[in-house]
């Protein structure tokens, strides 16, 4: 069995981040009572919110920007399937710097760094996203939190070269967005369900191809690749968390 092909990619996430059907349901809500005509969708992945939030609100029009061809070919049959294909513009391209904007509703859900070079990226992103969002829009922004502070050794286990100073606590998550021209509308965050939905989830595919093809040639690589991301999703479980703050610009 070694022509086995490999696994679908992500093929059981609905979203690309710790979001129940119930929270994005309330989020497509929300954005949609603001009645937007624009939506842009900064590291939009396979677009799945933003096609939920032109679902609810005809008439408007979607752009969504990443460089993952793959997730963007995904979010492209999706939107046909949908009948949303005339709606909705899916470009491979850097977001930083975009001159996309402005739009009605800004959705940057865990791709902030795409905003910003810098090496603590949060502040100037959310900048960026000020510019990017109409005045009496909204953005919706997807960020990493420390729920509380990581020990020498969590951060060991976590992504290559995790530090403190990686992510701030939630108040100050905050106060970088006022300090950035926003108020928070709503703040909410990610709760264990929601982990551990995604990233069991984000490891099933390829966890049951490797059970049952450990000789395939792609084992080795595909082995090694499941079980780092584990030791990692257990070193920062519990201890990253992610905030959805759904912000309002102030008036310039």
């Amino acid at each position: 069995m070694t022509d086995t092909p490999h696994p679908p990619r992500l093929s059981r996430l609905t979203f690309h981040g710790p979001l129940s059907e119930p929270r994005a349901d309330r989020m497509v809500q929300r954005l949609a009572a603001t009645r937007p005509h624009t939506v842009l969708d900064i590291g939009c992945g396979w677009g799945e919110l933003l096609l939920r939030l032109l679902g609810a609100v005809p008439g408007a029009k979607g752009t969504g920007i990443d460089v993952n061809g793959e997730d963007l070919a995904r979010a492209r049959r999706n939107a046909e399937a949908r009948g949303l294909a005339d709606r909705v513009e899916f470009v491979e391209e850097s977001a930083l710097r975009t001159r996309r904007g402005p739009a009605d509703v800004v959705l940057c859900l865990g791709a902030s760094q795409a905003l910003s070079t810098a090496e603590s990226p949060t502040l100037e992103a959310l900048r960026e996203l000020r510019r990017l969002v109409t005045d009496g829009g909204r953005v919706l922004l997807g960020e990493g939190f420390w729920e509380r502070p990581p020990t020498a050794a969590e951060l060991s286990g976590m992504w290559p070269g995790a530090t403190p100073a990686d992510h701030y606590d939630l108040a100050t998550l905050l106060d970088l967005a006022v300090e950035a021209g926003f108020r928070p509308e709503w703040t909410e965050t990610a709760g264990t369900e929601e982990w551990e939905e995604f990233e069991s989830a984000y490891q099933a595919d390829a966890e049951v191809w490797l059970a049952g093809h450990p000789e395939h040639p792609l084992a080795a690589e595909t082995r090694e690749r499941l079980d780092r991301h584990r030791g990692q999703w257990m070193s920062y479980r519990g201890v990253l968390g992610l905030a959805y703050l759904t912000l309002v610009p102030t008036a310039i």
